[in-house]
């Protein structure tokens, strides 16, 4: 996939971001975000509110990229207080979005992780990842690796409105069954789940059964959230594409929290289903057994 919009070379502070006081119920404590914006334009982006920081643009359409991140890295990673901590890379924007395709900068970052064997959860909703397959078995014999994308649903032409900058969600299969061959664990994230538009027992059941094909270690889930800048985002994707659906989520959402009686129904119908293919949903598990005994890692499990 080729972008269309001129990108913005930045120079950042820090490569890793501590998130151990503001995210406490995470299993990892640091982030690592190469780019500051995302080209994939997901309609229900949590992230959208890393802009307000920066010059006039939009989230999807004002692309930086941080030129010196690698330099900064192996800084950090080279300091004898680093810890060898879990370090989740693209949690905020997609670190494999296309933008990457021409920077390049994922294989000097993953070189630096096998220097100082440090474990990473890669999250990406792009097969631009199988680029770097054979760094990844690497670090993955040396170091704890997860590979996590974000799947949300199945039908391509509701994906193509939802998500219209990023791949199809066979494609993010196929590169999860390839990465199942490493030594790395795998997983799929079902997040958000929107109501009336993903949560289907028909999509939510395809998506198990794929994911249990593909051969990935868990399956999370969760649902739509809308907060701040997000919520704003996502009302007016519902507008255009989905406008007979707007007043009834208006209603679920009056608070920002989805209905709660309408989450105990969701709910219920994901463990039904989650029964049926016996995926974890949760991956502290597999972090506890690979994961180096120093690093850090809490409990998450979602529903």
């Amino acid at each position: 996939m080729q972008h269309m919009l001129p990108l913005k070379p930045m120079v950042c502070r820090s490569a890793l971001n501590n998130l151990s006081k503001s995210r406490k119920k995470l299993p990892y404590s640091w982030d690592l975000n190469i780019y500051r914006g995302c080209m994939h334009r997901c309609s229900y982006c949590y992230a959208v509110y890393s802009h307000k920081y920066l010059s006039p643009g939009g989230f999807y359409d004002n692309i930086y990229v941080k030129t010196n991140i690698a330099e900064l890295l192996e800084r950090e990673l080279a300091s004898p207080s680093w810890k060898r901590e879990i370090v989740n890379i693209g949690g905020v924007t997609d670190c494999y979005q296309s933008a990457e395709a021409e920077y390049k900068i994922m294989p000097q970052v993953l070189k630096l992780f096998i220097k100082y064997k440090s474990p990473v959860i890669i999250s990406t909703k792009s097969d631009l990842i199988l680029r770097d397959y054979e760094l990844i078995d690497q670090l993955s014999r040396v170091a704890y690796v997860n590979i996590a994308s974000t799947i949300t649903v199945m039908d391509e032409d509701v994906r193509a409105k939802m998500e219209p900058g990023a791949p199809q969600a066979q494609r993010r299969f196929e590169m999860l069954k390839a990465f199942s061959k490493t030594e790395a664990s795998t997983g799929v994230h079902m997040m958000p789940i929107v109501p009336y538009i993903t949560d289907s027992y028909e999509n939510i059941d395809t998506l198990f059964a794929c994911a249990k094909a593909s051969g990935v270690a868990y399956l999370l889930t969760g649902s739509l959230y809308l907060r701040g800048p997000t919520r704003k985002v996502f009302f007016d994707f519902v507008k255009e594409g989905f406008p007979h659906l707007y007043t009834q989520l208006l209603s679920l959402y009056r608070n920002g929290s989805l209905d709660k009686d309408y989450k105990t129904g969701l709910y219920g119908v994901v463990r039904q289903i989650r029964e049926k293919y016996s995926l974890y949903g949760d991956y502290s598990g597999y972090m506890r057994e690979k994961q180096p005994k120093t690093a850090k890692c809490e409990q998450l499990t979602l529903f």
